[in-house]
C-alpha cells in the first residue's frame, strides 16, 4: 500500500482504521437493543464492533455508540473536489481591490428563500457583526448588502435583485430535510433563467450540506459549504465581477 495515497481512518496506530459511529434505533433500550446496534455497524463493513454507550431516548428509540475497524482505504490520488477558484482575500484587500477593479459598490442581495426560517448562516455572512471575527458583507465600505431575511420566497428574490441592479444574490439553505433545499433551489435557478438573470448576476448558495460541485450541478455559479466565512463570499464575487467585466 502506498500511504501517500492509500489510506484508513486513525485511532490508535496509522491506517488501523478504528472509527466512532452513532445512531438512534427506533426499538427500546434492551439487551437486544444492544445486539441490533452492533449488527447494524457490522452491516456498515465494520470489524468489531464494540458497543462503548447505549441509552434510552424514549420508550420506542434508543442512542448507540460504536467502536469499529474500517478495512477499506480510500486513493486519495484519485480524488477530484470541484471547488472555487477564487484567491482570498482579507477585508482591507477586498474592498481596495473593487475600488481599483470595478470603480463602483458591489449590490449583494441575500435571504432564506423558501420556507427555510434559518438565518443563523446568512446572517454569518452578512450581518455588519460577522462571525469569527470577520466583518459580514454589510461592514464592507465598497459593497451594498440587503439581507431580506427568512421565508422568502423566490420571485420576490429576483424582484428585488433586478429592482436593486444587484450583482450577485445569495441564497441560505440550512433545512434540508428530505432535500427539500434541491427542490427549493431548483425552483429559483428556473426563475432566475426565465428571467435572464444569470447574464448580469453572480447566484451563489450556501448552507452546511452545499458544496460548489452542488451548485454547479443546479446551475449556479458558487456554492459554499460549512465553515465558509465572509472574506470568502466576498473574495469571489469581486475576482468573478471583475473576470467577467473583462471577458465582455
Amino acid at each position: 500500500m502506498n500511504l501517500l495515497n492509500k489510506i484508513r481512518p486513525y485511532g490508535d496506530t496509522l491506517n488501523d482504521g478504528k472509527v466512532q459511529v452513532s445512531f438512534t434505533l427506533p426499538i427500546e433500550k434492551s439487551e437486544i437493543g444492544d445486539e441490533a446496534a452492533k449488527q447494524v455497524a457490522q452491516k456498515m463493513g465494520l470489524t468489531s464492533p464494540e458497543l462503548v454507550h447505549s441509552a434510552s431516548l424514549d420508550d420506542n428509540y434508543s442512542f448507540y455508540i460504536i467502536y469499529g475497524s474500517f478495512t477499506k482505504s480510500i486513493d486519495i490520488s484519485k480524488i477530484n473536489v470541484n471547488k472555487i477558484d477564487a484567491p482570498k482575500m482579507d477585508f482591507y484587500q477586498i474592498n481596495d481591490y473593487i475600488k481599483k477593479y470595478l470603480g463602483r459598490k458591489i449590490v449583494v442581495v441575500g435571504a432564506c428563500t423558501g420556507s427555510d426560517a434559518h438565518t443563523v448562516g446568512l446572517d454569518a455572512i452578512m450581518n455588519m457583526k460577522g462571525y469569527a471575527g470577520e466583518y459580514g458583507l454589510e461592514r464592507y465600505p465598497e459593497i451594498e448588502a440587503l439581507n431580506l431575511g427568512s421565508q422568502v420566497e423566490n420571485y420576490k428574490l429576483i424582484e428585488k435583485a433586478k429592482e436593486l441592479n444587484a450583482d450577485a444574490i445569495l441564497i441560505s439553505q440550512v433545512v434540508t430535510q428530505k432535500d427539500v433545499h434541491i427542490k427549493n433551489l431548483t425552483e429559483f435557478i428556473e426563475m432566475a433563467h426565465a428571467e435572464k438573470l444569470e447574464k448580469s448576476c453572480l447566484l451563489i448558495i450556501g448552507g452546511p450540506r452545499i458544496s460548489n460541485e452542488l451548485a454547479a450541478e443546479l446551475g449556479f455559479d458558487a456554492g459554499f459549504g460549512r465553515g465558509s466565512l465572509p472574506p470568502d463570499v466576498a473574495s469571489y464575487i469581486a475576482t468573478e465581477l471583475v473576470k467577467r467585466k473583462i471577458e465582455k
